[in-house]
């Protein structure tokens, strides 16, 4: 009899090699418990804990979870009435919270370093007949990348993560599990901060920080991701985690596993991590996900915005002086739906605060050479194998599946269309340029009026995703409190 992972059509030689290795790392490690992952529309970890003889059967055959996962919003709430007649008919196979299957990937198997005897697989969700479930925002980057690859080219990403770290004071953590103070979404905890700010860079202010950056870097790299610094911020409280490229989708993958790990291994120690752009104190600076990205050929792996001399009477704010003819169109294409893919880049309310002037935060849909001001920054300089642009738009609770994908779809169609790009910016908060988003809603509305867009993602994925979002626009926008609306939507969850 087959299992369902044959079905599926994803088990062949190379997987159950890989699924009888994990079996040896489980039986030597001592693992007693294999936590089965999956990453949500948000960008957060779900997903369930099998004893540790439960767990190669389950890579196999799969792991049942409810498909109204798929379905939440921002606080965890149904956004589609599954329970009434056309409730999901435009979903199928998601009527009254059926059941999906969770297949793990064997060769992501980690032995968690924050826990006793736990290990850790990643998995994708499939429908019951074995047929992938196309709405899984890891399945949409691997569609973007299949249709790069069929272009010639392959995808490397660099991460620069900012995020606050605070300590958990006093009742903090009571009051977040005070039956008495239980709600939807709950009560964030009461924090003080690790370090003061305003002091970029300090040493100092390092020191002072050090047992929870310690904390950050130690799990990082017991899971193998490719820390390369930790930084100290300047905003108060604030630290940044910079990582060496690698492919798209592992870029992806191990932005997920960081902030989810990192999360909990902090909070273990008594200290809370978020990744929510603006947290709800009076003094802080925002927080930004810096995205450095390259095509590379796909066979060759060389950098091919890359170019060996500036073009032929070209300026330092001519996009040819820095980028190959490819780099100046996929940078033109990244300007033309930059719009468009403001909402997969920033997918909170409370990330439209960041886009402020003179803050180092894009606020304008305008490129600079090595400008920290632009939304787009070319990085770089002729015969630099390390030529590439950054996207300064992003926020560091932004799923990453989507992020990197509209990227590869903006990029992609201003290759495909041979797009130019205007001078490189001087002002980038002057007043004339065309201005990113500045709140969900307009997002929402920009990505609905890109054409290219919904034409890549496919309208029904568009759909399913802005419904989901508008339903946080509308539960803030009926809130009494905005500002407590934030606090308990995001502090403790991203």
């Amino acid at each position: 009899m087959s299992s369902f992972a044959e079905i599926c059509g994803i088990h062949d030689a190379t997987r159950q090699h890989a699924l009888e290795h994990t079996r040896a790392l489980i039986d030597a490690g001592g693992i007693e418990l294999v936590r089965f992952a999956w990453c949500d529309l948000h960008g957060t970890l779900r997903g369930k804990t099998l004893v540790a003889d439960a767990a190669s059967k389950a890579m196999l055959d799969g792991v049942g979870l409810v498909s109204t996962l798929l379905l939440k919003d921002s606080s965890d709430r149904t956004a589609f009435k599954v329970f009434e007649a056309g409730g999901a008919a435009e979903l199928p196979g998601f009527e009254f919270a059926s059941n999906l299957l969770l297949l793990a990937d064997p060769a992501s198997f980690k032995h968690l370093p924050w826990t006793p005897s736990t290990g850790w697989v990643q998995g994708q969700p499939f429908m019951q007949d074995g047929s992938p479930v196309e709405l899984d925002t890891r399945r949409i980057l691997q569609r973007a990348l299949a249709k790069l690859a069929d272009a010639g080219y392959g995808m490397k990403c660099g991460l620069e993560i900012e995020f606050h770290i605070y300590r958990i004071t006093g009742d903090g953590a009571d009051d977040q599990l005070d039956p008495e103070q239980a709600a939807w979404p709950g009560v964030p905890p009461k924090v003080a901060m690790i370090h003061p700010g305003y002091n970029l860079l300090s040493e100092q202010w390092f020191d002072m920080a050090e047992e929870p950056l310690r904390i950050v870097q130690h799990t990082a790299q017991a899971l193998g991701l490719p820390l390369q610094s930790l930084e100290i911020e300047l905003g108060p409280s604030q630290v940044e985690a910079v990582f060496d490229a690698t492919d798209a989708l592992t870029a992806a993958d191990n932005m997920v596993l960081f902030r989810s790990a990192v999360k909990q291994a902090l909070r273990r120690a008594g200290y809370h991590a978020t990744f929510m752009c603006r947290p709800p104190f009076p003094n802080i600076m925002s927080s930004g996900w810096h995205l450095h990205q390259s095509l590379v050929g796909i066979h060759t792996g060389a950098n091919l915005f890359q170019r060996d001399a500036s073009a032929p009477g070209t300026q330092p704010t001519d996009a040819q002086f820095t980028l190959s003819e490819l780099g100046e169109h996929y940078l033109a294409g990244l300007l033309e739906h930059a719009r468009g893919t403001t909402v997969f880049c920033t997918p909170t309310i409370n990330g439209f605060g960041r886009f402020r002037p003179n803050a180092l935060a894009p606020q304008s849909v305008l490129w600079g050479r090595d400008n920290r001001g632009a939304m787009l920054r070319v990085v770089g300089q002729p015969g630099d194998a390390a030529t590439r642009i950054e996207n300064r738009i992003g926020e560091p609770a932004a799923n990453p599946y989507l992020y990197l994908a509209s990227q590869i779809y903006a990029g992609l169609d201003g290759i495909q269309r041979q797009l130019k790009a205007p001078v490189a910016t001087d002002a980038p908060y002057g007043e004339a340029a065309l201005r990113i988003p500045t709140s969900l809603g307009e997002a929402l509305d920009a990505l609905r009026a890109d054409t290219a867009l919904l034409d890549a993602f496919g309208s029904h994925f568009i759909n399913y995703f802005t419904r989901i979002k508008q339903s946080e626009v509308t539960r803030h926008e009926q809130a009494v409190d905005r500002d407590d609306w934030q606090r308990r939507e995001y502090f403790s969850r991203i």
